[in-house]
């Protein structure tokens, strides 16, 4: 072969190469836009009416709340829990499937776009949608165009949370609890977490849940512990035992009363909050954390959950708005416990249960004291000695004997929190223990007072209640993911 031939040929060889691998880089290149075209972005819904990716592949995930379908598109709207809001997906009918339910799960894929209707800001023009889950509209206990009460849904607390108000009232539930956690944050308290097993009945009262080991039946009955053990009824005195070394602690958490009780306002199992202040001698420094908590947490979910507050000020209990309002706009008024019972005796309403100084105040009392403040949450301080636990400071005032304890009492309510300064002197509080037969079995509690003791005080918020304050709910079973009663089903 000539040299001309042969540079030919090679000339032939590398420009067959270029071309292969030119069109190999274009395959890849196609592939690339490809697999980007088809690659949606997943979006949460609350992300998607909010309008982030308009104009882009995106995919939503959740549970169909509507279905509407027409002789040329369908309509649906999918919620995914995040918001209250539901995204309106809109698709072609040919799309439609017969899985496709109220209640059904969900995946749906397509291009986010500004909507032509007033009605929503944005919807989803789909080109898939995958049912994940199908629901039986038949056996579901929801319906589609039925608006359910809080007292139906109740019945159902494996699947309440599919609804409307349910779901509002998590996430609002959610979001007072991180509102809480923030206001302790902000004002340097530590949180604590204090056991859910103990040996102490913190509030006396004897309500309380044993626990023993499941044994089998030919082994001895014995205590795990050194001593029984029971479910907690407060955290106060495990955060008595920090505040020894912590100026400002709390905690947040689950605690048990085993009260025969089936009633709006009682529950076995509820949520705590409860703080403890070191180096103060005043109940007003009390009063001051207890209101100022109220109002941050009350102002914080206002602002992040408006649309599922006003859900239940709107369709559950309507005109519940202005007394929230009223609650935020006033100072809370500052009682003691014999002008509210002259204020009970002098009033023409008719009570079930006695007014005298010295019994201790009923719902009943609570609620007619906070309407005669102007429906805004009150305190009453200074309570009868021999009403409060053997830990609430002594006044040591005659000839009516009182303690330094009060009581933050709230619209719709009642009690919400209760708090008391902390007996410090060590003489005072094992006169008292001895006297209740008690001074063995806190003798720990008595090393508190030997060992560095400061003048202190705290108080604990019932979190259901603070949540059926501030929406409005009269049962507070319909406050808490999953109610535990008197002869309640256990999930």
């Amino acid at each position: 072969m000539s040299l001309g031939a042969a540079f030919v040929t090679m000339f032939q060889a590398a420009a067959k190469t270029l071309s292969t691998t030119a069109a190999v880089s274009r395959g890849i290149l196609l592939s690339i836009r490809h697999y980007c075209k088809k690659t949606p972005t997943t979006l949460r819904v609350s992300e998607a009416v909010a309008g982030a990716e308009l104009g882009a592949n995106v995919k939503v995930q959740g549970w169909v709340r509507s279905v509407r379908p027409q002789r040329a598109n369908l309509f649906l709207h999918v919620n995914d829990g995040s918001s209250l809001q539901s995204l309106q997906i809109v698709a072609s009918s040919e799309l439609n499937d017969p899985l496709l339910t109220f209640g059904s799960a969900v995946e749906v894929t397509g291009i986010l776009k500004k909507s032509p209707s007033q009605k929503q800001p944005v919807e989803l023009e789909a080109d898939h949608i995958h049912v994940v889950g199908e629901c039986n509209t038949v056996d579901f206990p929801f319906k589609i165009k039925n608006r359910h009460g809080l007292e139906y849904i109740r019945q159902f607390p494996h699947l309440r949370c599919r609804t409307n108000a349910f779901s509002s009232l998590l996430r609002i539930r959610s979001e007072a609890t991180t509102a809480i956690h923030s206001y302790f944050k902000e004002n340097d308290f530590v949180q604590i977490h204090t056991p859910v097993i103990t040996s102490n009945d913190c509030e006396g009262a004897g309500e309380l849940f044993q626990i023993e080991p499941s044994r089998p039946e030919n082994e001895e009955d014995e205590n795990f512990f050194s001593v029984p053990a029971f479910l907690t009824v407060s955290g106060q005195l495990h955060l008595e035992v920090m505040s020894g070394a912590f100026s400002r602690v709390y905690t947040f958490g689950p605690t048990f009363r085993a009260e025969n009780s089936q009633s709006r306002r009682h529950l076995a199992e509820f949520y705590m909050v409860e703080a403890e202040v070191s180096f103060t001698q005043s109940l007003e420094d009390l009063t001051k954390v207890m209101e100022d908590m109220f109002r941050s947490a009350t102002e914080h979910v206002l602002a992040y959950c408006a649309e599922d507050v006003d859900l239940f000020h709107k369709h559950v209990t309507p005109g519940h708005k202005d007394t929230v309002d009223s609650m935020l706009r006033k100072r809370f008024p500052v009682i003691t416990y014999s002008e509210a019972i002259d204020i009970l005796n002098r009033s023409s309403e008719k009570f079930v249960f006695p007014t005298h100084w010295g019994c201790d105040l009923q719902t009943e009392h609570e609620k007619y004291l906070v309407k005669h403040c102007g429906n805004i949450p009150v305190f009453v301080t200074d309570y009868p000695y021999d009403l409060k636990p053997f830990y609430a400071r002594d006044n040591e005032d005659h000839p009516q004997h009182t303690a330094a304890a009060v009581d933050l009492l709230v619209p719709g309510v009642g009690e919400l929190c209760g708090g008391s300064l902390r007996e410090e002197r060590l003489d005072l509080l094992r006169a008292r223990l001895k006297e209740l037969g008690l001074e063995d079995t806190y003798s720990w509690y008595l090393d508190l007072r030997r060992f560095g003791s400061v003048p202190h005080g705290g108080f604990g918020l019932g979190f259901e209640r603070y949540l059926q304050c501030i929406l409005g709910v009269d049962n507070i079973k319909d406050v808490i993911p999953f109610p535990r009663f008197s002869h309640s089903c256990l999930l």
